[in-house]
């Protein structure tokens, strides 16, 4: 079972990802409100804490969403879900579509210290069934 340390939108492009209490998840769409939605396979991203502090140990200071996900979890094992892995709060429904991504130039963390973890391990989802997310919240795997 995995919680749900960190909701994360940005209203714009190219801007850092600001944390919220709370998300509404659209089929089709993604998280309302947040500049990377829309009707295609990575319509909402998720990082695990775990990976973010392995850069923290490489000496950065990083808050959840520093990656840019929109979701931030913690007891996941996030990279080694298989594709169109299911994973509910007892009301959404997410489905894994893709298991990291290329990493576009300029990075800054990757600048910083020649690595970034979300090109390995961070995962998109489509949503399956709307609802409401909370940060917070248990993040399971259905069977």
């Amino acid at each position: 079972m995995g919680k749900i340390i960190s909701l994360n939108i940005s209203r714009e492009k190219g801007v850092n990802k600001e944390p919220v209490e709370s998300i509404e998840l659209k089929v089709d769409h993604g998280m309302v409100g947040d500049a990377h939605a829309g009707d295609w396979h990575r319509q909402v991203s998720l990082l695990a804490e775990e990976s973010i502090d392995f850069m923290r140990n490489k000496g950065l200071e990083l808050d959840p969403g520093a990656f840019a996900e929109n979701i931030t979890t913690e007891g996941l094992e996030l990279a080694k879900l298989p594709l169109g892995t299911r994973l509910t709060n007892g009301q959404v429904v997410l489905e894994v579509t893709q298991i990291g991504k290329k990493c576009h130039h300029g990075c800054a963390i990757f600048k910083q210290v020649g690595d970034c973890i979300m090109p390995r391990e961070g995962i998109f989802t489509k949503v399956i069934v709307p609802g409401t997310l909370r940060r917070g919240d248990n993040l399971d795997i259905l069977p």
